[in-house]
């Protein structure tokens, strides 16, 4: 960008020892403040872990998206499952995984938001059986109500983690009644690399449910090392992520 004379001003259009950038824009002269390149940007590890937690937010979404979902007290599904997601715990990914949607399957992660009372859900076993049980009475299941089961599993396709989740009706004849409610039974409910939720639906209402699992390979991904070595990874001349000397 050249000189530009304004009112007997030569103005250089980049002034980066001033702070300033100069240039036209429909006719005007603008003034903003220099993004000087040498310098690298800077990162708190406050700022970084919220990032690796959106990240990991996006990416679940990314899989869930696919189903059927309700989240109903928000102006969208995505938003409602965001402000839920991001209550979950960071899981730390390196750089060369940020490009793609690698997701950990974990506790809690959210399927649904509603009014509806939230039914209590764990793994367990019915009659030395492996179960999903829910502290719900079938009778609670009224006419014109439905209940969805939805299922996380975790994949690692080329060693890129990733979840992958499906959803169908339950009928009422698979609920088996125990002391607490009712269970969904069958062997498929050890399997570790796998996560359940049941929710309820009346209408356009539905309960706040998340997935219960045993998975436990998300564990790896939030400790010091990770941190860590995610943290370097994502360092560069172009941005530098301040990290507190007592992690070293």
């Amino acid at each position: 960008m050249g000189k530009r004379q304004v009112k007997g001003l030569s103005l250089i259009g980049r002034m980066p020892q001033s702070g300033v950038t100069i240039y036209e824009k429909q006719g005007k002269t603008v003034v903003r403040t220099a993004h000087n390149s040498s310098r690298p940007r800077r990162c708190t590890l406050k700022q970084f872990v919220q990032r690796q937690r959106m990240r990991h937010s996006i990416a679940l979404w990314h899989g869930l998206s696919l189903c059927d979902t309700m989240f109903t007290e928000h102006q969208s599904a995505y938003n409602g499952f965001v402000a839920l997601a991001n209550r979950l715990p960071a899981v730390f990914i390196e750089k060369s995984f940020m490009d793609s949607y690698a997701s950990f399957l974990m506790p809690d992660i959210p399927v649904s938001e509603g009014k509806l009372l939230t039914v209590r859900q764990q793994l367990g076993e019915v009659d030395g059986v492996a179960a999903l049980i829910a502290n719900l009475d079938k009778k609670d299941i009224r006419q014109g109500m439905e209940l969805l089961l939805y299922t996380a599993e975790q994949h690692g396709e080329d060693s890129l983690p990733r979840v992958k989740f499906k959803f169908r009706k339950v009928k009422t004849s698979e609920l088996v009644e125990t002391a607490g409610g009712v269970a969904l039974v069958g062997e498929e409910f050890a399997d570790l690399n796998k996560g359940w939720a049941l929710v309820l639906v009346d209408g356009e209402r539905c309960s706040t449910q998340g997935i219960v699992t045993q998975c436990t390979l998300y564990e790896q991904y939030t400790s010091q090392e990770a941190l860590l070595a995610a943290a370097k990874s994502h360092s560069s001349r172009k941005m530098k992520i301040e990290l507190p000397s007592d992690l070293f």
